[in-house]
């Protein structure tokens, strides 16, 4: 199989099971991971796993940023348990006269889309939830950011509860995308 294939087969999964991948299963696709293109290799990026009461916790700081209450805000709050793992994918800005702080969030982002993938290709379900929420106060402090730390948005990662999907179909034309200069 090659890296184009496993690309091809790339899906989110906005529904998995409560099967997920353990720590241990999870440190050899991190560490794949983080070859992504980094600029004078800073490693601007960091991941939290959440699990159990975390993602409780993670709803209830998504309420208070939101101002939402009733039953808008037990939707809300029942958004992280989802999946029985989510992945924070942090951006770290680090000081640097090379490297501006868009190309070191540019970096975090590519472990987070490259992680999406490897657990896509482990047989594991995975979207990226993102949005306004991310960047909230109430967000950052739960999840113990520094003031130099912005939150990229959460992998949500389960079992897949339909394994024989088709392959995934383009959504868009390349002659949109592409541009040729002479």
């Amino acid at each position: 199989m090659t890296v184009l294939d496993a690309v091809r087969r790339r899906r989110s999964h906005s529904s998995v099971t409560p099967d997920a991948p353990t720590t241990e299963e999870l440190i050899p696709l991190i560490e794949a991971a983080g070859t992504v293109a980094d600029h004078g290799s800073m490693q601007p990026w960091r991941l939290i796993e959440l699990r159990g009461d975390a993602r409780e916790k993670l709803g209830a700081a998504m309420v208070l940023a939101s101002g939402l209450d009733g039953k808008d805000a037990v939707k809300l709050a029942g958004k992280p348990m989802r999946a029985s793992l989510l992945i924070a994918v942090v951006s770290v800005t680090k000081p640097s006269h090379k490297v501006p702080a868009w190309e070191q969030e540019a970096v975090a982002s590519g472990v987070a889309h490259m992680l999406s993938l490897l657990l896509n290709e482990a047989g594991w379900g995975v979207f990226w939830r993102t949005g306004g929420l991310t960047r909230s106060a109430a967000v950052a402090e739960m999840h113990g950011l520094a003031p130099n730390e912005q939150l990229l948005g959460w992998l949500y990662v389960g079992g897949r509860p339909d394994k024989e999907k088709s392959e995934k179909k383009s959504r868009f034309h390349v002659s949109k995308v592409l541009t040729t200069l002479d």
